[in-house]
């Protein structure tokens, strides 16, 4: 059934209107071209993990650098380009209304750009925030929050002016969508800005992490699947030329996913320093999303049953159903890795990066192209280029696309299995790291070359819309379209008592519940449902979140553990500006094999002062929470940075020779400690200026050097970033270096007697 029939009026009650499609055809081509420089970002990114010579000794595009210019490019440039046309298109004829201004879609779109322009300037510059999915500076964030918001007005407005008084389900999740993402963006940007593009956020260590996975993955399921689900639901009835399926099916779907959705991503935080009961929450709810999920797909694929012949003949739905074939998969997989014995394996894995981009490349990917496909001939007015080039894309982006998920999977996998497996003794059988490494690199070598396929089918597509577009006609016309002159009235009177005659009391309840008149009463008021909307998800984020921020004994306070001196804070900045966080973790697991691999378990206590936390969520390296106390030589970790094949034959590891070159800001630092200290930290006992402590404690380092080996030229290397780097590396870990990690004291907050760092 459908899910919304348009309301029949008398022909003389109608009014012509013109559709605004203008901002349509420049999101098409914005999404597609911003889509090939971020998968293009990405395979350059992984011929680096097999080819390290790649990195070319250049800061700019070292993995660390490179990689959140990939992410943010395919999340905001890709992504949410193609988000703003599918909406911009649809809502006109939803709504039987024009846009409300095509001036504010120009500004929205042209700032929106700029946003993207800027990140993939700064970001290689590393300016950089650290937190995954949140790494622009604070201005972007700004910039990019008000491009939001104009997106916001527009649409709203455009709502407020509608001909149809029902809402179809589509606009559901792009409502859901637009508002949901805003608050999760503003909320976990929010920080403390003591330059240009520098700033430390507001929340540190483990109320830091609960908020950033509470943001992560609010934001994958309210950026990278509402909007695309939405899409789901007003383009794949279009082309098959079939009714949705069900119309309760949809609610059932919207509303489950509303409800459940900000409650999973704690399960990231599964057996880390983070209080066990809120990754039980996130376990809990991650696997119950599974079934609002299965709904979708289901909605969807049944939606196209009986269109055999169109589905032959038209390759767009070979796309969108395709899509939904992925997401469902994406959607088990989800669950699944959130089960804590299934994480305790995976987590830290390339499992979680195949998961990932199944999603991406598969249902957000699929979703695009096959929406874009079917815009295009609209949007241009002429046909489209060529269909045989649309045949190929979609053979080359499924092979490609296959090629690049299932050798990671395996890539996971092993690793997971290799870096807990022990011998009879209890020993670990590879204890040599790059052991693991060399043993998945062929897997990455297939990674790459699956990448390269689906990229150029990318690339057909972008000739193919640039073709269309050319071809056509020298003016384009605007869609003249009929809407009722006033809003009818198109929800169906309630049932005849008569019919309830026998059912009573709570009986009653159910049956007008299961009729849904108060959901198609929702579908009229659009602001009813955008309070319940965010009713709900404040109710989940409040109940997760008030307890990591405002109760200290989440965070039990160890006295060994010190604010950073400021060369180390300094080095920590250049350590995130350096995207190591990208490659190593800082936080040891209470697992064995971790603990006999990398020292005492990580407590949340030693991360009060963390902003932002780093505990990572990708080991392609070891973890690197307990290194000061594992490997203290300061010769060791120069030669390492300096050329990390010469410490440890085999690593793949990008060498950062310019940080051997380049001189410590120590002017910089009275700000970086100052806003610190505003943010809580208690350097208020801090005496003199941080610069010439940092220059203290670097002359200290040079003279470690020395003692280590008389013949290394430490002289060259005094005020430069190296010895910062280094001193916060040596720092890790050393607060509790005399605890035992059987020591249960420090869970509870209690140092033992003659603790220091």
């Amino acid at each position: 059934m459908t899910a919304v029939p348009a309301a029949e009026a008398d022909p003389t009650s109608r009014r012509r209107f013109a559709c605004d499609d203008r901002l349509v055809g420049r999101f098409m081509l914005a999404a597609i071209l911003w889509g090939l420089l971020g998968l293009l970002a990405g395979l350059y990114l992984a011929l680096e993990l097999v080819v390290p010579a790649l990195n070319l000794d250049l800061p700019a595009i070292t993995f660390g650098r490179l990689r959140p210019v990939h992410t943010n490019v395919l999340i905001f440039g890709f992504a949410g380009n193609a988000f703003f046309a599918a909406v911009y298109y649809s809502i006109q004829r939803l709504l039987e209304a024009r846009l409300f201004s095509g001036r504010l879609g120009g500004l929205h779109f042209w700032l929106w750009q700029l946003v993207i322009v800027a990140a993939a300037v700064t970001l290689p510059l590393g300016f950089t925030q650290g937190r995954e999915y949140g790494e622009l500076a604070w201005p972007l964030d700004v910039a990019l929050a008000v491009a939001w918001l104009l997106f916001a007005v527009n649409v709203f407005a455009t709502i407020a002016r509608r001909r149809v008084k029902r809402l179809y389900v589509a606009l559901w999740f792009y409502l859901a969508a637009i508002i949901v993402f805003f608050l999760l963006y503003i909320v976990a940007s929010l920080a403390l800005p003591f330059g240009a593009l520098r700033s430390y956020p507001l929340y540190s260590g483990a109320g830091e992490a609960a908020v950033q996975w509470w943001y992560g993955f609010g934001m994958v399921i309210f950026l990278l699947t509402f909007p695309f689900l939405g899409m789901m639901y007003y383009f794949l009835p279009k082309a098959a030329g079939r009714p949705l399926f069900s119309y309760r099916l949809a609610i059932v779907h919207f509303w489950s996913l509303v409800i459940l959705a900000l409650w999973g991503g704690a399960h990231h935080l599964l057996h880390t320093a983070a209080p066990a009961w809120l990754g039980a929450i996130g376990m809990a709810f991650s696997v119950m999303l599974w079934m609002p999920s299965l709904a979708g797909v289901v909605n969807g694929l049944l939606t196209v049953r009986g269109a055999g012949e169109r589905i032959v003949a038209e390759p767009v739905l070979w796309f969108l159903i395709t899509a939904l074939v992925f997401y469902g998969i994406s959607a088990f997989g989800g669950p699944f890795i959130s089960i804590a014995s299934v994480n305790a394996l995976i987590h830290y894995t390339d499992w979680t990066i195949a998961h990932v981009h199944l999603g991406v490349l598969g249902f957000v990917g699929f979703m695009i192209f096959g929406v874009l496909y079917w815009l295009a001939p609209r949007v241009f007015q002429t046909d489209l280029f060529s269909r045989r080039m649309t045949v190929m894309h979609f053979w080359l982006a499924a092979i490609g696309a296959l090629m690049y998920v299932f050798p990671i999977y395996a890539a996971g996998l092993l690793e997971g299995l290799m870096w807990r497996a022990t011998d009879e003794g209890g020993n670990l059988v590879h204890g040599r790291w790059l052991e693991v490494t060399e043993l998945v690199a062929p897997l990455y070598w297939v990674r790459a070359a699956g990448g390269a396929v689906y990229i150029l089918g990318a690339v057909l597509l972008l000739v193919n819309l640039l073709l269309t577009r050319l071809r056509r006609p020298a003016s384009l016309k605007e869609e003249m379209r009929e809407a009722p002159a006033q809003m009818e009235d198109d929800v169906p009177p309630p049932p005849p008592e008569k019919d309830l005659e026998n059912v009573v009391g709570i009986a009653r309840t159910i049956d007008r519940i299961a009729r849904l008149h108060w959901h198609q009463l929702w579908e009229r008021r659009p602001l009813r449902m955008a309070r319940a909307i965010i009713i709900v998800i404040a109710l989940a984020s409040l109940i997760q979140l008030l307890p990591m921020l405002l109760i200290d004994s989440n965070a039990p306070v160890i006295e060994a553990v010190e604010p950073y001196t400021p060369l180390e804070l300094a080095g920590r900045d250049i350590y995130v500006a350096e995207g190591c966080y990208s490659c190593h973790s800082q936080m040891v697991r209470p697992m064995r094999h971790e603990t006999e691999r990398f020292g005492s378990y990580s407590r949340a206590g030693e991360f009060i002062y963390d902003r932002p936390f780093q505990w990572g969520s990708r080991r392609i390296g070891p973890d690197l929470h307990r290194i000061g106390q594992r490997n203290p030589s300061v010769l060791w970790h120069v030669t390492h940075l300096r050329r990390p094949t010469e410490t440890s034959e085999g690593s793949i590891m990008p060498a950062f020779p310019w940080l051997l070159e380049e001189k410590i800001d120590y002017e910089a630092m009275q700000s970086a400690v100052a806003a610190m200290s505003a943010l809580g930290v208690p350097y208020d006992e801090l005496s003199g200026d941080a610069g010439e402590i940092a220059r203290e404690q670097g002359r200290a380092i040079i003279e470690r050097l020395r003692d280590e080996d008389e013949t290394y030229p430490a002289a060259d290397l005094e005020d430069r970033k190296i010895i910062a780097l280094v001193a916060y590396v040596l720092r890790l870990g050393t607060d509790i270096s005399n605890v035992e990690p059987e020591d249960d004291g420090l869970l509870i907050g209690a140092l033992p007697e003659g603790g220091a760092r």
